[in-house]
């Protein structure tokens, strides 16, 4: 099922920014699910990528009854994250196959802007995005997505501290938790892949699909504090996050402006 099919059969995701769960939308299940699939799901590894970006996603595509996940990296060397998590690829840039249902793309901070800057892992993602069924990320996954140039023109969200930055790689900055604009999926900050990951279950099965996961992995967040988005946390909590992310913003405006 191509792209634009898979979105006319999901009436709450056409012409949203946000996934399932953020629109008033009611969503009816469809009444013959598919169970089971040949999905080619290509999520990409680089060192000092963010250990829950990947895993979180992860999961909710290991658990699509037929799919094959291809844990992509240059080498079949252990990657190393940025939490000293250490993830391991099962095939590398050569040997993913050619054409696949998914690309995946986690973030990071100095491991994501040292991706941008690497050749081989632009090439990688330009080539398999341009012909991916769907082209995801989540966090500043999406700045590796805009280097390669496959967010020209589109709605895309990022982490909150580096949303803006989707304007250098001519995207379209959107504040959401899940963007979809046609065959592009991208996810806000981090702990968003979760959310994202159970909308390309519903574009790839369907929604009673990614309800039957989301209640597996007990997903019904009730987090202990209000300060998981910029709108609530205390205005001192923010400004240290900001500072974090100084230097980053610097390296992906300067890199972003030289690609383009």
């Amino acid at each position: 099922m191509s792209a634009t099919a898979a979105l006319a059969g999901a009436p709450w995701l056409r012409g949203q920014t946000g996934s399932p769960g953020d629109t008033s939308a009611h969503i009816q299940p469809v009444d013959e699910p598919l169970l089971s699939g040949n999905e080619q799901i290509a999520m990409l590894l680089y060192p000092q990528c963010t250990a829950l970006d990947f895993v979180g996603p992860q999961y909710g595509f290991g658990c699509l009854a037929g799919a094959t996940v291809h844990q992509v990296a240059a080498t079949m060397d252990p990657i190393v994250t940025d939490t000293n998590v250490t993830l391991m690829p099962t095939t590398t840039f050569e040997q993913c196959p050619r054409d696949v249902d998914v690309l995946f793309l986690p973030g990071g901070t100095n491991g994501t802007l040292a991706a941008m800057r690497d050749d081989n892992v632009v090439r990688f993602i330009a080539d398999r995005g341009g012909r991916a069924r769907w082209v995801t990320s989540v966090c500043t996954g999406s700045l590796l997505l805009g280097a390669a140039g496959l967010l020209h023109g589109y709605r895309a969200t990022s982490h909150w501290a580096a949303q803006d930055l989707l304007a250098e790689a001519g995207a379209i900055p959107t504040d959401s938790r899940v963007v979809v604009d046609r065959n592009r999926v991208t996810g806000a900050g981090v702990s968003a892949g979760l959310d994202l990951s159970y909308v390309i279950l519903s574009l790839l099965r369907d929604q009673r699909y990614a309800e039957t996961v989301q209640l597996m992995a007990e997903y019904a967040p009730r987090p202990p504090f209000d300060a998981g988005s910029p709108n609530t946390a205390p205005p001192t909590t923010r400004t240290i996050v900001e500072g974090m992310f100084t230097e980053f913003r610097t390296g992906v405006k300067n890199t972003l402006r030289a690609t383009r």
